[in-house]
């Protein structure tokens, strides 16, 4: 794999230190990421907007909450009826490349002496990984390997049940957070979808830390 050169956001993001798998979750940073997109594919589509949320100590942070709006190289589609972002809308805002390192940069934990990598939380979060990579390969010909944790796998192994036994949409964002008991939110805004992806995943954790009956660990949680 490619090293990313020295100076660059990624470089910096590589050269933080990884949290341990058998570590304690407490102690974890985690950034929920959402991106609304111009299709599913990031070799030919684009992204148009970044959420992105903090979440430390167990607790959502709402301070550092930001959002980003993203102009793309071509036309957004008809990917302008799902999420309501137009050519004209985004026309004034930057380009990807050159809002990427600040979402690189919100990946560090700055906290202690020597930065660590926050681990990125999404749902369904192949999205979101493949985007980024993407847009790290083209912007700096390196990509580097992030701990994610999933909030709809997560989901999934807290069914305890194979994929042809979940029902149709029991794994969207919305409907996971209706069976945890959380109140619904206007989807397709990518901070308000980062929200409410942290809010699920604070909620999975309680539930698996009261089935496991011990602390969770980071391995507890991250994709398999």
């Amino acid at each position: 794999m490619a090293r990313p050169a020295t100076g660059t956001a990624l470089a910096e993001l590589s050269a933080a230190r990884a949290h341990s798998r058998r570590g304690p979750l407490a102690g974890v940073e985690l950034l929920a990421l959402d991106l609304e997109t111009t299709g599913l594919d990031p070799r030919r589509h684009e992204v148009l907007a970044i959420g992105l949320v903090p979440v430390v100590a167990g607790e959502v942070v709402l301070g550092g909450a930001r959002g980003q709006r993203v102009r793309p190289a071509g036309s957004v589609g008809g990917s302008a009826v799902v999420h309501g972002l137009t050519d004209d809308a985004l026309a004034g805002e930057p380009l990807l490349e050159q809002v990427l390192p600040e979402v690189l940069r919100a990946m560090l934990d700055g906290s202690a002496t020597t930065p660590r990598r926050r681990v990125l939380l999404a749902h369904f979060a192949q999205i979101e990984r493949d985007f980024l990579a993407a847009a790290c390969r083209r912007t700096y010909g390196a990509v580097v390997r992030m701990p994610v944790v999933d909030t709809l796998e997560l989901e999934r192994r807290l069914l305890r049940a194979r994929p042809d036994e979940v029902p149709p949409g029991r794994l969207r964002l919305d409907a996971c957070r209706r069976a945890h008991g959380l109140p619904r939110y206007a989807a397709h805004d990518p901070v308000t979808d980062a929200l409410a992806c942290a809010e699920l995943f604070l909620a999975q954790c309680a539930v698996l830390q009261e089935r496991l009956r011990r602390p969770l660990r980071l391995g507890d949680v991250l994709v398999r």
